[in-house]
């Protein structure tokens, strides 16, 4: 591993080439996030109520879409089935943006993050108001939160370099799969004016999340392979990153939510369609960008 007085990336020690394109970027981003800056608790005006008999959700995003069951459903089914895996959605994003402002707060304005620092108390707010209204969409329209139901994997080494690196890969992914539903569900004139507002502000803002998340991983990658990142560590962090991977785009499939849509034998219904070759075809799209940067830079392989 890296000798431990070799500043990581964004330490206070010798500035590099590295250094200086990342500072550059981190001042990008700390602009835009000034000039797009919005007040959550004034920006949304909720209505009371959101029609249960029209579309929470593109039906194209749908755990059953590309099944033999979505063409199974009548309209009032997939209608229910939309509103519940919205909920989910946005459950989802409160427990991962909880986990992700823990890790990053833990970091800001410690050695080796002298330079992200900055940018991080534009993430922390922005995450923040994120989470509060994700939260409030399903408090108020749903009166509930989806308990966090997401398999716990083993603990991340504990070499701080290589810690450092698997947490900020986990958020860039994370980010990346949601902003993948963002995207859509921002654009789909069929949604509810609140539906879309929320998933579009919220795209406005990840897009600055990712761009640093991208950089900041891949500078973390690149100081772990100059330290002499042997291959077994290697191919642990690429298994421990494919399970992560996995176990996100599972989080979809929640057998709560096909009970609360009126779906029987829930458990079933789940592992039905996880291992339908449909839903492995619409994990890889909403997975791409995030695969297809981590073969870039080297942490995935042709096995991946």
């Amino acid at each position: 591993m890296r000798p431990r007085n070799t500043p990581p990336a964004g330490s206070a020690g010798t500035a590099t080439a590295d250094d200086t394109e990342f500072r550059a970027l981190l001042d990008r981003l700390s602009d835009k996030a000034t000039a797009d800056y919005y007040n959550p608790f004034t920006t949304f005006d909720w209505p009371p109520t959101i029609p249960a008999d029209g579309l929470w959700m593109s039906p194209e995003l749908l755990s059953v879409h590309g099944t033999e069951l979505m063409d199974e459903l009548g309209p009032d089914r997939i209608q229910a089935l939309c509103r519940w895996e919205s909920i989910n959605f946005y459950s989802l994003n409160v427990h991962g943006i909880r986990e992700l402002l823990i890790e990053v707060t833990r970091r800001i304005h410690t050695p080796g993050f002298e330079l992200p620092s900055e940018f991080f108390h534009h993430f922390i707010g922005e995450e923040n108001d994120h989470m509060w209204f994700f939260a409030t969409f399903c408090l108020k329209y749903a009166d509930k939160i989806y308990p966090d139901k997401s398999v716990r994997l083993p603990e991340a080494p504990r070499d701080p370099d290589i810690e450092n690196f698997l947490v900020f890969a986990r958020i860039l992914i994370f980010e990346q799969i949601v902003d993948h539903y963002n995207v859509q569900l921002a654009a789909d004139r069929r949604l509810h004016a609140t539906i879309r507002h929320i998933n579009r502000l919220h795209h406005q803002d990840e897009s600055r999340h990712i761009a640093f998340g991208r950089r900041l991983v891949q500078l973390l990658w690149e100081r772990l392979l100059d330290s002499g990142l042997d291959e077994a560590t290697r191919l642990e962090l690429r298994s421990y990153l494919g399970r992560y991977i996995t176990t996100s785009m599972e989080s979809f499939y929640n057998p709560a939510v096909y009970r609360d849509a009126g779906l029987a034998n829930g458990f079933a219904l789940r592992r039905r369609l996880l291992a339908h070759p449909a839903r492995q075809a619409a994990h890889a799209k909403a997975l791409h960008k995030t695969t297809d940067f981590l073969h870039r830079i080297g942490v995935f392989d042709a096995r991946h």
